[in-house]
């Protein structure tokens, strides 16, 4: 019997960086644009389950490809 735990959907995000612009710049990006990030791979970035931070973990880039591992796991306050 499968277990119904395995059955939760859960939003995983990855927080990789963050700019900022004014809105007029925004607003006139197309498809394609590029916004640099200051994060560079081996830096820490967070990692988040339904918008709440779960755990830290290492950008990594292997050959065209950018992923992460998980570094540390966050543990809920009691």
């Amino acid at each position: 019997m499968q277990n119904p735990v395995e059955d939760i959907s859960v939003d995983i995000a990855v927080e990789l960086g963050a700019a900022e612009m004014p809105v007029h710049q925004l607003l006139r990006m197309g498809r394609g644009a590029v916004i640099e990030l200051q994060t560079l791979p081996g830096e820490h970035v967070k990692v988040l389950a339904n918008g709440m931070q779960i755990a830290e973990a290492e950008v990594v880039v292997s050959g065209d490809a950018i992923a992460v591992s998980i570094t540390e796991i966050k543990r809920a306050d009691p």
